[in-house]
């Protein structure tokens, strides 16, 4: 009977620890994370599988609330299309390490992204990410990755607004023509693209002429004898001053770095 008593209470003390275990367990998704208090805020991808994120691929998302996001994004897909998103509304749900997000890109399109939160602090958060794209139901295109995503502390919005006057700085960026540039960003969200003509600026012959800039994400967009062209940069400001900055891809998969200055002129 004493050997069946030492024998029970040790199966309960092993019990006990399990379960306590188990619990710590799901505390550490809960508690330690602290998830739906840490992910309130502005976040921009950074990198993708260890490798720095592409600019053209980056996206800002701003957690207002535990069930509402704002992202941005200015993508081009071979499979899915081309979207313009500033600051677009998405439903978000908080279960544990997971944050769901939910949005109607199109009357037909959906898309349903999956953050498996691994860490998180202040400043930035790891996650394995699932994106799920679907059209009228039918699943589109699905991927998988492991993203890092890092906390936006300066907005540039109104700081752009004016114009500016610069030049490349680097070798690489697709529309480079080794002169001087000029843009006059326009509150309502378009801008004006300016030619230097002798001593003379005058007004580009290109259309649409849109951009958003959310965080420190810079996207533009622009048509051109008919085509549509885009470009990606992260952007700082300071003292009239504006540098822009962007990884690229080359068609091997390596990447480099551009970089463009300007001056604001007013």
């Amino acid at each position: 009977m004493k050997k069946m008593i030492l024998v029970l209470a040790a199966t309960l003390i092993c019990g006990a620890c399990f379960f306590t275990s188990c619990k710590k367990e799901k505390d550490k998704d809960n508690t330690d994370l602290n998830l739906k208090e840490n992910i309130i805020g502005t976040w921009i991808t950074a990198d993708k599988n260890g490798q720095p994120m592409p600019t053209n691929e980056k996206l800002v998302y701003t957690f207002v609330s535990t069930t509402k996001a704002l992202v941005s994004a200015s993508l081009t897909h071979p499979e899915i299309g081309s979207h313009w998103s500033d600051q677009y509304e998405a439903n978000i749900t908080i279960s544990d390490n997971k944050v769901t997000i939910n949005m109607n890109l199109d009357e037909h399109t959906t898309a349903e992204e999956e953050y498996t939160v691994t860490a998180i602090n202040g400043s930035e958060f790891t996650a394995n990410h699932k994106v799920t794209i679907m059209v009228d139901g039918n699943v589109l295109l699905s991927d998988e990755n492991v993203l890092r995503l890092v906390k936006q502390t300066v907005y540039y919005k109104q700081d752009i607004l004016g114009t500016w006057e610069g030049h490349c700085t680097s070798t690489g960026s697709v529309f480079d023509d080794g002169q001087e540039h000029r843009w006059k960003y326009k509150a309502d969200g378009t801008y004006v693209y300016f030619v230097k003509d002798g001593d003379n600026w005058i007004s580009g012959d290109n259309t649409l002429n849109e951009y958003f800039v959310d965080g420190t994400l810079l996207c533009t967009r622009w048509i051109d004898n008919g085509v549509e062209n885009r470009e990606w940069w992260e952007i700082s400001i300071k003292d009239n001053q504006m540098h822009w900055t962007a990884t690229r891809q080359n068609d091997d998969g390596s990447t480099f770095t551009a970089t463009f200055e300007m001056e604001k002129i007013k």
